[in-house]
């Protein structure tokens, strides 16, 4: 009689359940590990209204600025790697962590001061360097890219030139950070453009990632970018 070691055994269920899953197109939302602890989140905790927190200004984001019945003192500026911005007549202004309005109130303030009589400044965000995501994976063009006021999944993933060929739209991962726990949605393209599924929005410093519609072995990724969720921890015992 074949003799088939206790972690080969193991072995051979996960490589079945892999099997499995991925002919039928990737894991539902329900997929657990061996201890039976679920891989993904609920999709429903992601956020499908636009966000209400205002950006907030960071280094290198580049700034058209307006005062009202002023047009000489229009200007482009970008933050430095200190957190200023220079202008005219009143010199560096701290812009990095506040929000546009706040920066808008702090130049008319400084204007009004000695300069103009209540000064109406306007600030237009030309360019978002603060707030990223990264986009890996089968997709044309992989890298860092801008979170440009209001992005979604679909947005992020057209920045990268969108999944290559070989990509399955029923594999799209989302991290996301959530404190100090690391988290993964999985996520269908097809659904989402078909409107079964909702778009939703990206935050700051997600990760999405787009996996090979031949790979078996996708899911061990996912667990090995949660961190404290393994699922192959039981066959290293």
């Amino acid at each position: 009689m074949l003799h088939i070691p206790h972690s080969g055994i193991l072995a051979l269920i996960f490589c079945l359940a892999l099997t499995a899953c991925t002919a039928g197109g990737g894991f539902s939302a329900d997929a657990t590990d061996e201890d039976g602890e679920k891989i993904f989140s609920d999709l429903k905790e992601l956020d499908y209204t636009p966000p209400k927190v205002e950006y907030t200004l960071g280094t290198s984001d580049l700034l058209s600025i307006k005062v009202f019945q002023a047009d000489e003192l229009d200007q482009k500026v970008r933050v430095d790697p200190r957190g200023n911005i220079s202008l005219a007549l009143i010199g560096d202004v701290r812009a990095k962590g506040l929000t546009q309005s706040a920066l808008e109130k702090q130049i008319a303030n400084r204007l009004g001061e000695e300069y103009l009589q209540d000064p109406k400044v306007s600030i237009t965000i030309e360019e978002f360097t603060s707030q990223r995501v990264t986009v890996e994976g089968e997709v044309a063009k992989a890298g860092v890219f801008p979170i440009q006021g209001e992005m979604t999944l679909l947005q992020a993933l057209a920045l990268a030139g969108g999944p290559s060929n070989l990509a399955d739209p029923a594999k799209i991962v989302l991290f996301r950070k959530n404190g100090d726990q690391m988290k993964a949605y999985n996520l269908n393209l097809d659904d989402i453009r078909s409107g079964k599924n909702k778009d939703p929005y990206i935050r700051n410093d997600d990760r999405i990632i787009a996996h090979r519609s031949s790979s078996r072995y996708w899911l061990r990724e996912v667990g090995t970018l949660l961190g404290p969720v393994n699922i192959l921890r039981s066959l290293a015992n």
